[in-house]
């Protein structure tokens, strides 16, 4: 009974310390000195929230980039079922949807170069991945600019202006947020913007 009480109480401090204590520090902290990332780093426009800054969304008009494909179960992008598709490079399955995407990407821009960028035609790891390479995002410049009636340098010029580098840059590639870079799009033609989700 001696070395029961002791016991008792230690396991109730390191409860009230690390069950309580300290996850209430560390989410005050955060909301304190990362407000948006805390709160899920939503983009909103005009009063209404569009998305995150942290998962990808199915973009399937031409006026719009598109993401990488997704293979989230349910749906493309569904954050409460992230995951690859898994499947191995020896899989058959892997090439048809390889063909699928290729095919598809090219119905929507025949004129478009024939090397299509990887990350255009794979999906990541978790399936909710925002950013496209520049280069998959070049890749659609053409597209983007017909279906809108733009300069193609001006949308490249979007590009260029949305491209994001890691810091020091030696440590990852440059990337470009999908979401992001479509409402620059919206913004550069008011008369073309419309529902950011598809």
């Amino acid at each position: 009974m001696s070395l029961l009480r002791p016991s008792i109480m230690m396991m109730l401090i390191l409860t009230a310390i690390t069950g309580i204590a300290y996850p209430l520090l560390t989410t005050g902290l955060a909301q304190v000195m990362f407000h948006s990332q805390a709160e899920g780093s939503l983009i909103e426009r005009d009063g209404v929230i569009v998305g995150s800054r942290l998962i990808g969304q199915n973009f399937t008009q031409p006026k719009y980039f598109w993401d990488r494909p997704s293979t989230t179960a349910d749906a493309a992008y569904n954050p409460q079922a992230s995951g690859g598709s898994n499947l191995a490079a020896s899989n058959p399955q892997l090439d048809k949807n390889l063909q699928a995407r290729a095919a598809l990407l090219r119905q929507a821009d025949p004129s478009a170069p024939v090397a299509i960028p990887v990350d255009l035609m794979t999906s990541s790891a978790s399936g909710l991945d925002p950013h496209i390479s520049p280069q998959a995002a070049y890749y659609q410049a053409a597209r983007i600019a017909k279906v809108r009636n733009l300069p193609q340098a001006s949308v490249e010029k979007l590009i260029a202006a949305n491209t994001k580098y890691s810091l020091p840059q030696f440590i990852g590639q440059p990337v470009v947020n999908v979401l992001e870079l479509n409402m620059a799009l919206d913004a550069l033609l008011p008369h073309n913007a419309s529902n950011t989700h598809s």
